[in-house]
């Protein structure tokens, strides 16, 4: 199956000239860094770090990141450039150069995964809209309880008109199109991020008693390069951070001229990525320590632990709202990607306007997105799309692009726009290695429950 020579070569794969584009190089770039930062690198990069090792969990974290990066990512930006589309018009083409038909509905599981997270996500993105409103106006400051505030917010029913909020911003956004809605966005947004995080660091190293939350980070541990386990979350870390999925980042890449270069896009998407998590990581972890509290305290480190931080910190308030602000520019850059494939699905399955699709799977969102307004069912939920179709998806869409398409066809796809020769390793790394790295992670993600 993976063979170059195709009777089939001759399929049409012509894109549609009147769809829309990223305007720019940098627009796209920032797009894809917009869909890859989110919460895994606010609350789970950090305490990773610290439970695997320190500075010794960065040196998996680091060769996962570069596999995926240099595998999945461009193969994904790749698939979708070539065929025009997102997974499910991706994957018929791609069947269709072998004769065969149904790619559309193997197509299906990618969408189907990337609305399934952005449902669930949502509600996640609520809870931080309200935090951030609470930081703006004191009112988590200035609660005796963080947990209980909290726990609020996240029990059943009780947030769901900043759900909603979540919602209308987000697809307000994406009325707009790519390059007026996403790219703008995006444009605004991730710079935003890395600076008041930036500013946010600053503010942590001046703390008392911060040196252990950096010993904690980074003086290494070598012991744990020995424990499997390092490798298997290092793994999941970088695979679930980088959002290889066969969805978002196909759908993307179907918005990118043929001009512009995929490797070095895929090569800034890792490095912002991972500087992402980093800088979450000298802001949490330090400012844990200053005061004394649980750096293992694992998603809740966001939502009770920081704003007990905040609370002790002189001008407390204002660091809160620079925090938060910035968690929602990446939860909302995060959800814009997540619900486009989707949406770009029913535009080019069925030939819907812009504005009815968008309609279309806002109303299914907000219409399912309150059945997950529990903490309990949303963490079922989002366990089971995470575990077992996020993976899938990616799969399918490497052995439709690696495997079915051909490596001939993969390597000219992938060297467009591109100066430099690709090497010899082409092959054997994304048609073996990403491959069997994405099946590796299926199976330990059930194994685990999750590591990612």
């Amino acid at each position: 199956m993976g063979d170059n020579n195709h009777e089939k070569d001759h399929i049409d794969v012509s894109v549609d000239d009147n769809r829309d584009v990223f305007s720019s190089k940098f627009g796209f770039i920032v797009a894809c860094i917009g869909s890859a930062v989110g919460m895994g690198n606010i609350w789970l990069f950090p305490y990773r770090v610290g439970q695997f090792g320190g500075a010794a969990f960065l040196i998996p974290y680091i060769i996962f990141v570069a596999l995926l990066g240099f595998t999945g990512v461009i193969g994904e930006m790749s698939f979708g450039r070539a065929m025009g589309t997102g997974p499910l018009g991706a994957f018929k083409k791609a069947l269709e150069r072998r004769g065969k038909k149904h790619g559309d509905l193997i197509g299906l599981i990618p969408v189907i995964g990337s609305l399934g997270i952005g449902i669930g996500y949502s509600v996640v993105v609520g809870w931080i809209l309200r935090f951030t409103a609470g930081s703006i106006t004191g009112s988590m400051i200035n609660t005796q309880d963080s947990e209980a505030y909290f726990g609020a917010i996240a029990g059943r029913m009780g947030s769901v008109n900043w759900h909603m909020l979540a919602l209308a911003i987000t697809f307000i956004v994406m009325l707009a199109g790519i390059s007026n809605g996403i790219e703008k966005i995006n444009k605004v947004m991730m710079p935003a991020f890395y600076i008041l995080f930036i500013i946010l660091a600053i503010r942590v190293a001046t703390l008392p008693g911060v040196a252990e939350g950096y010993k904690y980070l980074f003086v290494p541990r070598w012991e744990y390069l020995g424990n499997p386990k390092t490798w298997v979350y290092a793994l999941g870390q970088a695979f679930f951070s980088l959002s290889i999925a066969g969805s978002g980042t196909v759908v993307y890449g179907s918005y990118l001229k043929k001009t512009e270069d995929v490797v070095e896009s895929a090569k800034y998407v890792a490095i912002f990525d991972t500087i992402a998590a980093m800088l979450a990581a000298l802001v949490i972890i330090p400012s844990v320590f200053a005061f004394g509290m649980d750096p293992g305290a694992g998603p809740a480190l966001m939502f009770i632990t920081m704003p007990s931080v905040f609370k002790q910190m002189p001008a407390g308030q204002l660091f809160s709202i620079f925090f938060f602000i910035a968690v929602l520019f990446a939860g909302v850059t995060s959800l814009v990607n997540l619900f486009e494939t989707p949406i770009e699905t029913l535009q080019t399955r069925f030939k819907l306007s812009r504005k009815a699709s968008v309609a279309i799977i806002a109303l299914i969102g907000a219409v399912t997105g309150l059945f997950l307004e529990d903490g309990d069912m949303l963490g079922t939920w989002m366990d089971v799309i995470s575990i077992y179709v996020i993976p899938v998806g990616a799969l399918l869409s490497a052995i439709m692009f690696y495997w079915v398409c051909g490596s001939k066809f993969a390597r000219e796809q992938v060297q467009l726009g591109r100066k430099k020769e690709l090497g010899s390793w082409f092959e054997p790394m994304t048609k073996y290695v990403f491959c069997g790295l994405t099946i590796i992670v299926y199976i330990l993600g059930i194994f685990y429950g999750g590591i990612g």
